[in-house]
């Protein structure tokens, strides 16, 4: 595998220096030689040259085929991308004045989402005077995260946030 560096590569008669030193696909070094004579060498073999390492002294040069390199990096660069996991915050919202069963069935969604990777946000919305007890909320929360505690850390702990109470859990690190 070739890694080569990720700005702009100079190839064939992009490339400014006199005095190159060349390598093969293989590596091999063949050492420094004119420009023209490396552009030759490259057409002979109906290869490109291409400027690797252009800060060098002689900058170094690599007769490859530019087009299947290019391929290839675009291949593993989509395959890496395809690997990424992202990490969604999901929301949970509930209200102070919650019966128990449906507080079990926020909880169980709760529980789908940090098993799928990712962080929940579990809110407490308050209306009218309910805000006068922002306890209440702070105890509906504190017990969600006594039943999440086997999957889940808290991220940051409930808060009052205007007229919301918001906690946000993520799952554990499963290493």
């Amino acid at each position: 595998m070739i890694v080569i560096a990720k700005d702009e590569l100079r190839i064939n008669e992009e490339i400014r220096a006199r005095e190159v030193r060349v390598n093969t696909v293989d590596g091999e070094q063949l050492g420094i030689m004119p420009l023209a004579h490396a552009l030759e060498l490259a057409a002979q073999h109906h290869l490109d040259l291409v400027e690797i390492a252009p800060k060098a002294k002689p900058p170094v040069c690599r007769i490859m085929d530019y087009g299947k390199y290019q391929y290839e990096q675009q291949k593993r660069e989509k395959e890496a991308r395809k690997r990424q996991k992202t990490v969604d915050v999901k929301e949970v919202k509930l209200r102070i004045r919650i019966e128990e069963h449906d507080f079990d069935v926020k909880t169980k969604n709760a529980i789908r989402f940090l098993e799928g990777g990712d962080k929940v946000k579990a809110t407490i919305m308050f209306r009218g005077r309910e805000l006068t007890h922002p306890e209440l909320g702070e105890e509906l929360l504190n017990k969600m995260a006594v039943k999440l505690q086997d999957i889940a850390v808290i991220e940051r702990k409930p808060k009052l946030e205007g007229r919301n109470m918001v906690m946000i859990v993520a799952p554990k690190s499963s290493k």
